[in-house]
């Protein structure tokens, strides 16, 4: 097995904070924030005991791509990528709540609605549906953003009411997340993929709206293979699909779903390496280019170095 970044505890210079996310370190440096994405993996908001060989590499790659693509849609944070696994950009001020935009309906809104739901935050659903129908139109079904443990459901309505974000600003995010979700759609049906679903984080950066975080990667979006979408939907087999939506499957197969008093299961190796391909395969059918990792000895060391090296030459 390749080796993997698990985690860094780095002190960088002018540090002024350190956050570790489900799968980020991220270092706060006056108005900068450096991104470390490490091959941590999180399903059902618990981080599995082991990481994914390349996945941090992948994740940031990715990311650094569709950022660029959509900077013409809404500006973003991103400044620079000094090593495959980090992220430099703007130290934006974060809105409170994620925006998920769902072109079909599966994972846990189909959970729901099989269940008997007919409402997920705020948007009501007809009668009917069937596991990975397409919807007539895209919904965006928001969440709140919480800091440790689950986001919560929550409509645009309530977020305006509890002063979350403005009515202005959420027309704003609203508008540019139908406008992301379409420039995604139709990228990744020319690479031969269904981007199911997504979600955007979004902050403020001198008042105006930036796109913050990650963009269009299997973490945060969901993928599935146009070519026999159709056909296996009509014979109601789930559709062939590139995300982490396999790690969420593995996991309620081996009767798992984020529940406290459940054990998480041990990930064995093989399926380890095997979340690792899928993750490999996905970005090179997305970017359309063979994945070639970094691997030069010691990671965190070149993380740091390449970090220092970037902070440097920025000073």
């Amino acid at each position: 097995m390749a080796s993997v970044v698990k985690e860094t505890n780095f002190q960088l210079p002018g540090q002024t904070a350190f956050y570790r996310g489900k799968v980020r370190d991220v270092y706060f440096l006056d108005d900068t924030l450096v991104m470390v994405v490490t091959d941590r993996v999180s399903a059902f908001d618990v981080i599995l005991p082991k990481a994914i060989p390349y996945k941090g590499q992948v994740l940031n790659k990715i990311a650094e791509k569709f950022l660029d693509l959509t900077s013409d849609i809404v500006p973003n944070w991103k400044q620079a990528v000094p090593d495959p696994n980090v992220m430099v950009g703007l130290k934006c001020e974060p809105l409170p709540v994620e925006m998920i935009v769902r072109g079909y309906i599966t994972g846990s809104a189909w959970r729901a609605y099989a269940g008997g739901r007919r409402e997920i935050s705020g948007v009501e659903l007809p009668n009917g549906l069937r596991a990975n129908q397409k919807f007539d139109k895209p919904i965006i079904t928001p969440t709140t953003k919480a800091e440790t443990g689950h986001d919560e459901e929550i409509s645009r309505e309530e977020i305006i009411k509890q002063g979350l974000v403005s009515e202005e600003v959420y027309e704003q995010i609203e508008q540019i997340t139908y406008r992301l979700y379409e420039r995604g759609v139709e990228y990744a049906e020319k690479r031969g993929l269904i981007l199911v679903d997504t979600k955007y984080e979004f902050g403020l950066y001198n008042g105006q709206v930036y796109l913050i975080d990650e963009v269009h990667t299997p973490d945060s979006s969901r993928y599935w293979y146009k070519e026999d979408y159709e056909r296996r939907f009509e014979q109601g087999v789930n559709p062939r699909q590139l995300s982490k939506e396999f790690v969420r499957q593995w996991l309620i197969k081996n009767d798992f779903i984020g529940q406290s008093d459940r054990k998480l299961p041990g990930l064995p190796d093989s399926f380890v390496e095997e979340v690792s391909q899928r993750y490999l395969e996905l970005y090179e059918i997305l970017i359309g280019e063979k994945f070639v990792p970094v691997e030069d000895g010691d990671a965190e060391e070149r993380i740091y170095r390449n970090i220092l090296k970037y902070l440097e030459n920025k000073n």
